[in-house]
């Protein structure tokens, strides 16, 4: 063994070590780059190996001889000393695979895609803990966390192919619900409050451990409850309560309240929000308990349900409603969902099946994760345990129970030790209530007089067959759907159906009979049969016999009361073990994240395991059953399939393929036939089996994966066993091995295992899943479950189309005006793929057969199988014709994609028997933060129907290059970001900087800045689309005569930024120009223009001054000096305008030559400036070009004749120029390409920039005599509110995928309002996205813009379809009656307009407050009117809305203080009270650290901006210190003195002439 000697290098220093191993190419001339080493002190063997790639080879980095180099931190992490003697040599990567690697990342958006990408990036490279892996292609940075190998945490190894990969994110959005039901005031056994043992035990643990990780979540925090009233009607209830009340199946009044303590925050420290959480602990149930109390009113007795009838499954719910939009607010610095239930119970649960059934296909298909940390003592029974509401009352009906693995259970103990005893008391007991005697005796006498033959005697019973018969699997496929299950109870009293079987009186029992037993079949995992009545048990005379096995036929005669068969073996909770499933894709959705155990078997590893109890073969057994072929199985089982089996003997539970899941209601079927043959057939398959399993195991299939799956915990590969107890235990146990350590730090020892040998009947005690709880993991990309041929055949339909994306491509690219390179049909099959797996399919892994993997699954990448025949790749080259397959699932929906030279072809299996979607209307009561009561709100719990996604639209929109042929549609899902530019506002400063103690000031300043807005907007525009101008303009003054003249003409409105008004304005010119610095006196300037709004008050009156200015300021595209005449003489004609505006350096400057705009172009607001600057004789400057394009001397750049001239950022190009020169480039001649390549926006509201306009009135909108529009878009009521344009997003070209988008944006820009952007994307990375949005926000900084992402739905109203549940508007209510003697407002006007009128009254205090309008495209008719506003910060939303006849609105809530739900439609109401006031909104996309960053100095606890824009504006709109009386006051003064103002001229007019 050759030994090295080792040295360490740091990275970057030298360009020559540059890698993480550096070696001499003389002492290695066999090795390779690529190659894996592993590296070992030769004393320690058995110690930790070392495995690095060989990453480059050459001459220059030479180590000594003899000598290798490592990089220091890994040296460091690995106890490797320099200068010490090491072994090195080169392994082979196969035996150093990983089974699975875990990999986290922090602080951005990684799409599923993005996963699949990185995985085929990491395959084949070599690994090793806490290596920071840079996927520089995606932007995509991330850490090694753990891996494992042949069941065992190991420190370094290869990815191959076949490595599960786990992607961790340490920020994730989190919703922590604590349940308050009543035993969170209960005491534990350590004398603390469970509210104490979760707060100040498990959350406090769970926030040190995230701070330990540098966890950086988005959290939401909810207390929740539910209230039951003690009523027997509605009629006890007061009126204003019945708004919210529910009853549940037993017929009692109920209502959930939801307290949501933090929402959406990131903290670097969360120990301050646990002193918050015990404030409200200390209210809560008062608060809720008498949230409806009155004066003078009685109301039903209040209690707290306790946590098994509480609203779990409801709050799982109300997160996945926020999950499920994911794609709409997109942020890009946070990917995963998680929402952690912590309850004081033990993991039982009273729950309504279908209710189940929607939260756990809901679950399952959104991918999101959901845990459940239980605070009480583990009970004896498997969890987490849901006991679905059984309607049936009678004493027979039997309890069903469904074990969900979709919830990841953990329970938490606190390490107290109790002195002297070791003893947890894991039942608790009842409380002891004295019982009326007379009560007692009745219920004997009543027990006793019931006939002796009908109940069981004690002395006679044997419960253990009992027991035995009714948890045994089903012997035959399955029964009839209308059974239920009759269970006789131990005193049992006879029921209708005990009679009917007893007397062999099959016939009458008819559905009719009968409806109470009927189930409803809804179950997400049943496989249906066809439907059979009990004919086939006609002939079996004596049921309770044929139903013992030979085993049981001694005890089964003693069961008096016969038992009915269920449709399937019911779940015994005390010993699940008995009941396994058919394999689902839904049961291996999340397995993949799971590490496989030292047993082989895929392990949780926060459940411990103890010495086992007793060791068998059964393990050998399990895995080969798991992998024996299925054609196999067929053949043994053609004739009747069966659902669970029988344990043969003792050793394993032998299950068909055709199994059932536990949760299912009833299940139909063909064949019901029961006896003895059957048990005898079942053992003679099971040796059968047994024996073909080991020729069988090589043979490759698809549905290689398990045969079966325990129906407890989330792996279905560990067994459940009765003799757990809670984590407590580790500390007294002496025989306790966790199955997996977990702390980091040991990776020098080997981790502990439990025995290889056991089965599990040993002891698993369960702890808490810190790693999922602190780095939740995202879906798995890859899943392993694909149904067999015959289950294919049976229970799916198949539909598949072929896409020839050249042939496509051809056409699109030659109708298409601009050409794109089009997506090769490779790449088109790779982002097919990527779709699916971006909407939540996964990538089922298919195990090859040995012979294959090697020579194609490298070609194929990850999760792909190839199949290529063996015969045709030897014979042809590899490239003449590549081949690949992939299978995908999410549900009971497959797709195959296979590429097959140029023709991809898409097969869809979707269920024969789709589920009938499933609607639960859901009312609830909540209370945000800064809200002042428990609102009403109301959502749908809706299960999405996966096989009517147009998949089809889908591919053809990336065939064709996101082509307008196929738009994007609400119903594919697409990620969208929006976001709404606003100017940059000073007076926020004067708040948080200078503590102005009003809020109400941003009407003060007087300077108008129209000007400066529209230039700056126009620059911003011109940079987001790439535009430059054409160089080639003379050089410009110096910077100080600037300034001079400025000051010296500071009233002339030419010379107010004349630096700015040209197109050719210098900052304008391609980036890089050497004249930037000109650009701070422009904005300094501006403070000296505040004397009067002089665009607008004083349109240019001082004719001499801008003579002058004209003179003196040189323009930028004139030469220096140039003579004072500049302007046109009064009789020009359009010709000669017209050549003017052509000359290269004194005309409307040109953009420079761009793909699709023709040559010379420019854009209308420029023209209209330039001709302003020019045209003496009030000529307007928009009819002129409207003339020139009457006259064809310009058109608009598409080159369609029939677009008129539009102010704004709209392009023109000018028709008459020398077709010839080299330069010269033709217009597409297609409008609506045209459209889709360019942002065309129209600017209004700002025409007095480029015309001299009447002043505008100075009285305020709401007691004008004609009030003013509200906005452009009530101004012009014909335009379209949105555009959509074609987007490239990957504008640094760093990404290996073609990426595109489209952005949609307002199509009017009007100073003073908010103009919206929206971002849309299916075939981008996030990090990609982040990147361009992030260049804009940059630049918008510069143009004195910002650009602030909003929600899609900022008010987010309750009762809407889009709503966060869990959010809500502010109600602010405005006082009406401030007059003196409580006169009412706007008497003075025609009733008509008085509801406009409080309208505008509104607007103009949200001005003062420093909102403007956002505009919005109007979406239903039938609702009244609404406006909705925006902070300039972008930090809160406003919204009033105007009632249609009178100004009051109206409101479905009965209570004075919940006006907020404005909703209209959900009340008949007439006699609502009725108010009016405003809607506030926080803005939630805004990044934690920009919001708290507006702290107001020196305040008292550091308040936020946000939160006293809130106090003062409650406190303005209610009147305090008169301060609205004297706004009203102040706006009656104004128009006073304009009338009189008025008056004065009216009467000056006539002296005049």
């Amino acid at each position: 063994m050759k030994l090295y000697k080792l040295n360490t290098h740091t990275r970057g220093c030298n360009k020559s070590y540059d890698a993480d191993l550096v070696l001499n190419p003389q002492d290695h001339p066999t090795a390779k780059v690529g190659n894996v080493v592993e590296i070992y002190a030769p004393e320690d063997e058995n110690g930790t190996h070392l495995l690095l790639q060989i990453t480059e080879l050459n001459e220059q980095s030479k180590t000594g001889r003899n000598v290798i180099s490592i990089e220091s931190c890994i040296a460091t992490a690995f106890k490797m000393r320099s200068y010490s003697n090491v072994v090195m040599q080169i392994v082979n990567p196969a035996d150093v695979a990983l089974d699975s690697i875990e990999i986290t990342f922090k602080d951005q958006y990684m799409g599923r895609s993005e996963m699949w990408r990185l995985k085929t990036y990491l395959t084949n490279t070599c690994v090793y803990v806490n290596k920071k892996i840079d996927y520089n292609d995606m932007q995509i940075r991330c850490q090694v966390y753990e891996m494992w190998s042949q069941g065992e945490r190991v420190a370094s190894g290869v990815i191959t192919d076949d490595t599960k990969i786990v992607f961790r994110s340490s920020t994730s959005m989190v919703y922590l619900f604590l349940q308050m039901s009543s035993e969170m005031w209960d005491f534990d056994i350590h004398g603390d409050l469970y509210f104490e043992k979760a707060v100040n035990g498990f959350l406090t643990e769970l926030f040190q451990k995230w701070k330990k990780l540098g966890c950086n979540h988005e959290v939401t925090i909810v207390l929740f409850s539910r209230t039951f009233y003690a009523a027997k009607s509605l009629d006890e209830f007061p009126a204003h309560m019945r708004d919210c009340l529910q009853q549940d199946y037993k017929g009692r009044f109920y209502e959930d309240f939801y307290r949501v303590a933090i929402q959406n925050e990131r903290n670097d420290d969360w120990c301050t929000v646990l002193a918050q959480l015990r404030k409200l602990f200390t209210s809560y149930q008062e608060t809720v308990l008498r949230y409806h109390e009155r004066q003078n009113m009685r109301i039903p007795q209040a209690t707290n349900s306790t946590a098994t009838q509480g609203n779990f499954l409801e709050v799982l719910n109300i997160s996945l409603n926020t999950f499920e939009k994911h794609y709409l607010d997109r942020t890009f610095d946070r990917t995963g969902q998680l929402s952690v239930v912590i309850t004081p119970g033990v993991g039982v649960f009273s729950v309504d099946r279908e209710l189940t059934n929607i939260t756990k296909q809901r679950i399952i298909d959104n991918g999101v994760g959901s845990d459940l940390v239980c605070v009480g003592e583990q009970p004896l029974h498997a969890v987490p345990l849901l006991k679905f509401h059984n309607k049936d009352t009678t004493l027979t009906s039997a309890d069903d129970y469904s074990l969900p693995h979709w919830i990841n259970l953990s329970f938490y103990s606190t390490n107290k030790k109790i002195a002297y005893s070791s003893f947890i008391p894991r039942i608790k007991l009842p409380i002891l209530s004295s019982v009326d005697e007379s009560d007692v005796e009745e219920n004997e006498r009543n027990f006793l007089s019931c006939n002796q033959s009908e109940y069981i005697h004690n002395s006679l019973f044997d419960y253990d067959a009992y027991d035995e018969q009714i948890f045994q699997p089903l012997p035959a496929q399955s029964t009839c759907s209308l059974q239920r299950v009759v269970r006789a109870k131990k005193t049992s009293v006879p029921s209708f159906e005990t009679y009917a079987y007893r007397n062999n009186d099959w016939e009458n029992l008819t559905p009719t009979k009968i409806p109470s037993l009927r189930r409803k079949m809804s179950d997400p995992d049943i496989h249906h049969g066809t439907s059979g009545m009990l004919a086939a048990l006609t002939d079996s005379t004596n049921l309770s016999e044929s139903l013992a096995s030979e085993k049981n036929a001694r005890r089964a005669i003693v069961s008096i009361a016969p038992i009915v068969r269920p449709g399937r073996a019911l779940i015994n909770p005390f010993d699940p073990s008995h009941v396994t499933i058919k394999l689902t894709s839904n049961r291996r959705r999340w397995t993949h994240i799971f590490p496989k155990g030292p047993t082989g078997v895929l392990i949780q590893q926060h459940h411990y395991q103890a010495v086992p109890a007793k060791t068998t073969l059964a393990v050998s057994y399990h895995r080969q059953l798991q992998q024996s072929n299925s054609n196999n199985n067929n053949n043994t089982n053609n004739n009747n399939d069966s659902d669970y089996n029988s344990a043969a003997g003792d050793q394993y539970d032998q299950v068909s393929t055709h199994s059932m899941i536990s949760l299912s209601k009833s299940i139909v079927s063909q064949n019901f036939v029961m006896g003895e043959e059957k048990s005898d057939f079942f053992k003679r398959r099971t040796n059968s089996l047994l024996t073909a399993t080991a020729s069988a195991a090589n043979v490759p299939n698809l549905t290689a994966t398990q045969a079966k799956s325990y129906v407890w915990g989330a792996t279905g590969e560990q067994e459940w066993t009765p003799a757990i107890t809670t984590e407590s235990g580790i500390a007294t146990g002496k025989h306790m091995k966790p199955i997996i350590e977990s702390d980091h730090s040991n990776f020098g020892s080997s981790p502990l295992e439990a025995t290889t040998e056991t089965v599990g009947k040993g002891k698993i005690i369960i702890g808490v899943d810190w790693k999922s709880l602190s780095i939740p993991a995202c879906l798995p990309i890859t899943t392993d479950y694909f149904p067999d041929k015959r289950s294919l055949h049976n229970d799916y339909v198949i539909s598949d189309y072929t896409l020839l994306p050249d042939d496509v491509n051809l056409d699109y690219a030659r109708s298409r005006a601009v050409y794109r390179k089009p997506l090769s049909t490779e790449e088109v099959c790779k982002e097919i793929v990527s779709q699916r797996l971006a909407q939540g399919f996964q990538l089922i892994v298919v195990e090859e057969k040995p012979s294959n993997s090697n020579s194609c699954c490298s070609a194929s990448g990850s999760g792909c199988a190839v199949t290529s025949n063996q015969s045709t790749s030897a014979v042809l080259p590899p490239s003449s014709e590549t081949k690949k397959e992939y299978l995908l699932s999410i549900g009971r929906i497959f797709h195959k994609i296979s590429l097959s030279g140029s023709v991809i072809t898409v097969t869809g299996y979707r269920p024969r028997h789709p589920y009938p979607p499933i609607n639960v209307d859901y009312r609830y009561r909540f209370h945000a933060p800064q809200h002042e009561t428990y609102e009403i709100s109301g959502v749908n719990f809706t299960t999405e129907k996966l096989e009517n996604f147009n998949w089809n639209h889908m591919d053809l929109y990336i065939c064709t290059r996101g082509d307008v042929d196929y738009p994007l549609m609400e119903s594919l899902k697409y990620w969208r970001f929006r976001m709404y530019l606003l100017p940059r506002e000073s007076m926020v400063n004067k708040i948080v900087s200078f503590g102005s103690p009003r809020c109400d000031i941003f009407t003060e300043a007087v300077v108008d800045n129209t000007r400066d807005l529209i230039e700056d907007f126009v620059r911003l525009i011109e940079n987001v689309s790439k535009l430059k101008r054409q160089i080639g303009r003379k050089a410009r003054d110096s910077p100080t005569t600037h300034s001079l003249t400025k000051r010296r003409h500071s009233t002339s409105i030419i010379s107010r930024p004349p630096n700015q008004g040209l197109t050719n304005s210098p900052f304008r010119e391609r980036v890089g120009s050497n004249r930037l610095p000109e650009k701070r006196p422009s904005i300094n300037v501006r403070s000296k223009l505040e004397a009067s709004r002089i665009s607008r008050i004083f349109p240019g009156t001082d004719a001499a001054a801008a003579a002058t200015a004209v003179a003196v300021v040189p323009r930028d595209d004139q030469d220096d000096g140039f003579p004072v005449d500049n302007k046109f003489s009064a009789n020009i004609t359009l010709a000669e305008i017209f050549e003017a505006m052509k000359h290269p350096s004194t005309g409307v400057g040109y953009f420079s030559q761009t793909q699709s705009l023709p040559s010379c172009t420019f854009v209308s607001y420029d023209a209209l400036m330039w001709l302003k600057a020019r045209l003496t004789n009030g000529r307007h400057p928009l009819d002129l070009l409207e003339a020139m394009r009457k006259e064809r001397m310009i058109c608009h750049a598409s080159g369609d004749w029939n677009q008129p001239v539009v102010p704004g950022f709209v392009f023109y190009y000018v028709v008459q120029q020398d077709k010839n020169a080299k330069d010269y480039a033709p217009p597409l001649n297609d409008y609506s390409a045209f459209v889709n390549e360019w942002l065309e926006i129209e600017f209004q509201g700002c025409s007095f920039l480029w015309h001299d306009e009447p002043t505008p009135s100075h009285v305020p909108n709401f007691l004008r005599d004609t009030t003013a529009p509200q906005s452009w878009t009530d101004y012009c009521k014909n335009k379209r509110v949105y555009r959509q344009s074609h987007l490239e997003i990957d504008v640094n070209q760093k990404s290996d995928r073609m990426e595109w988008g489209h952005v949609k944006h307002h199509t009017v820009m009007q100073p003073g309002f908010a103009f919206e952007l929206v971002v849309e994307w299916v075939t981008s990375s996030g990090p990609i996205v982040s990147d361009l949005i992030s260049g804009w926000m940059r630049k918008a900084n510069h143009c004195n813009y910002q650009l602030v992402s909003v929600p899609a739905d900022p008010m987010a109203e309750p009762f809407t379809k889009k709503s966060d549940p869990l959010r809500g508007p502010i109600f602010i209510p405005l006082c009406v009656t401030f007059l003196p003697d409580g006169a009412a407002l706007f008497e003075e006007f025609p009733e008509d307009s008085r509801s406009d009128r409080m309208l505008f009254l509104q607007e103009a205090i949200l001005a003062r407050f420093g909102f403007s309008p956002c505009v919005l495209e109007e979406t239903n008719k039938d609702l009244p009117k609404e406006y909705q506003y925006v902070h300039c910060t972008g930090n809160m939303f406003a919204l009033i809305r105007c009632a249609s006849h009178n100004y009051q609105m109206e409101s479905p809530s009965r209570q004075e203080a919940n006006v907020t739900r404005c909703v209209y439609g959900h009340t008949n109401n007439t006699n609502v009270p009725k108010k009016v006031g405003f809607l506030w909104a926080w803005n939630h996309m805004i990044p934690n650290k920009k919001w708290k960053a507006l702290t107001i100095n020196n305040s008292v606890d550091g308040e936020l901006f946000q939160l006293k824009m809130l106090k003062d504006f409650r406190e303005f709109c209610s009147n305090s210190d008169q301060r609205l009386a004297n706004f009203w006051a102040n706006c009656q003064e104004l128009k006073r003195k304009s009338l009189k103002f008025e008056n004065n001229n009216n009467n000056d007019d006539p002296k005049n002439i």
